[in-house]
C-alpha cells in the first residue's frame, strides 16, 4: 500500500496542508509567505459579492442537475431497458457524450453556440425563429440555463448506465407477481422499479451534488464564468484570484471553503440519505 499511499499524500494531503497555510497570509505567489493576515482572507472572500454569486450559482447548478437529469435520466432508463430494436446503439449514443473529455465537448458547445453564424443560430433563422442578439453565452439571463442545458447533455449518460445497471438487479419475478394481480405499468414502477433502485439513484445524487460543486472545466471552456460573472463558480472564482489577480492568499481561502462546503454537504447527505442504505447492508 505504500506507494498508493505516497501518491494521496503527495498529491491530496500536501495541496490541502498547502492551502490551508496560504489562506492566512498576503502573498502574490513571489518569495516567502510573511504578511500573516489571520483570517482576513476569509472575511474577504465570504463577504465578495463575485464568490458569493459563484456560491449562487454552484447550489442552482446542483438543483437544477438533480431535478432535471434525475427524471429524464430515469425514463430513458425504463426505456432502453425494455427489449426494443436498437437498443445498443441507443445505449452507447447516449453514453458517449459522458466518455467525451471536457475540453472536447466545450470547445464544440462553443462553436455551435457562435452568435450569429453558429450552427444553432443559423437553425433557428430558418425556421423563422430570432435567436438572442448576444448569443447564448453572451446574454447574462441565459448563460446559466444554456450551460445548464449543456452539462445536461454531458452528464446523462452517467445517469442512465447507472440505472440501467440498477434495473438489472431487479428480480422479473416482481413484474410477473405484480401483473398477475392486475397492477398498471405505473403502479409497477412507484411500488416496484422506483423503490429497489433507490440505492443507485441516491448514490448517484451524492456523485452529482459533488461534481456540481467542483465545476470548472466546462464552464470554463464555455464563458470562462462570464458575461458578468452570471456563470462564474467556486472553482473559477479561485483560480482567477490566483492566476490572473495573483491573490494566492485570497485563492488559498476560498479553496478551502470551497473543501468546507463540499464536506458538510457530502457529510450531511451521508448521514441523511446514504445512511439509510447502509444500515439495509448491515
Amino acid at each position: 500500500m505504500a506507494p498508493a499511499l505516497a501518491m494521496i499524500v503527495l498529491f491530496v494531503v500536501w495541496p490541502v496542508i498547502t492551502a490551508v497555510q496560504m489562506s492566512g497570509y498576503r502573498w502574490n505567489g513571489r518569495g516567502p509567505m510573511v504578511d500573516f493576515v489571520g483570517l482576513a482572507n476569509y472575511v474577504s472572500v465570504l463577504t465578495d459579492d463575485v464568490f458569493v454569486g459563484s456560491l449562487v450559482n454552484n447550489l442552482v447548478i446542483v438543483v437544477a442537475s438533480i431535478a432535471v437529469q434525475l427524471p429524464l435520466g430515469l425514463a430513458i432508463a425504463l426505456l432502453l431497458n425494455r427489449r426494443m430494436w436498437g437498443q445498443g446503439a441507443l445505449r452507447t449514443i447516449i453514453f458517449v457524450p459522458y466518455v467525451l473529455a471536457e475540453v472536447v465537448a466545450g470547445v464544440v458547445w462553443f462553436q455551435l453556440l457562435q452568435p450569429q453564424y453558429g450552427v444553432l443560430d443559423t437553425l433557428l433563422r430558418a425556421v423563422g425563429l430570432e435567436p438572442p442578439a448576444q448569443g447564448w453565452l453572451g446574454d447574462p439571463d441565459l448563460a446559466l440555463w444554456t450551460v445548464l442545458a449543456i452539462l445536461t447533455w454531458k452528464y446523462l449518460g452517467l445517469a442512465v448506465i447507472l440505472f440501467l445497471a440498477g434495473l438489472q438487479g431487479v428480480p422479473d419475478e416482481l413484474y410477473e407477481a405484480a401483473q398477475l394481480d392486475g397492477a398498471s405499468w405505473w403502479q409497477v414502477q412507484r411500488k416496484i422499479t422506483i423503490p429497489l433502485l433507490g440505492p443507485t439513484i441516491r448514490t448517484w445524487g451524492f456523485l452529482s451534488m459533488i461534481g456540481s460543486l467542483q465545476l470548472f472545466d466546462m464552464v470554463w471552456i464555455l464563458t470562462k464564468g462570464g458575461p458578468a460573472n452570471a456563470t462564474s463558480t467556486m472553482a473559477i472564482f479561485l483560480v482567477n484570484e490566483g492566476t490572473r489577480s495573483a491573490n494566492f492568499g485570497i485563492a488559498g481561502a476560498a479553496s478551502v471553503i470551497l473543501f468546507l462546503i463540499a464536506l458538510v454537504m457530502a457529510v450531511l447527505y451521508q448521514r441523511l440519505i446514504l445512511r439509510r442504505d447502509a444500515k439495509e447492508v448491515a
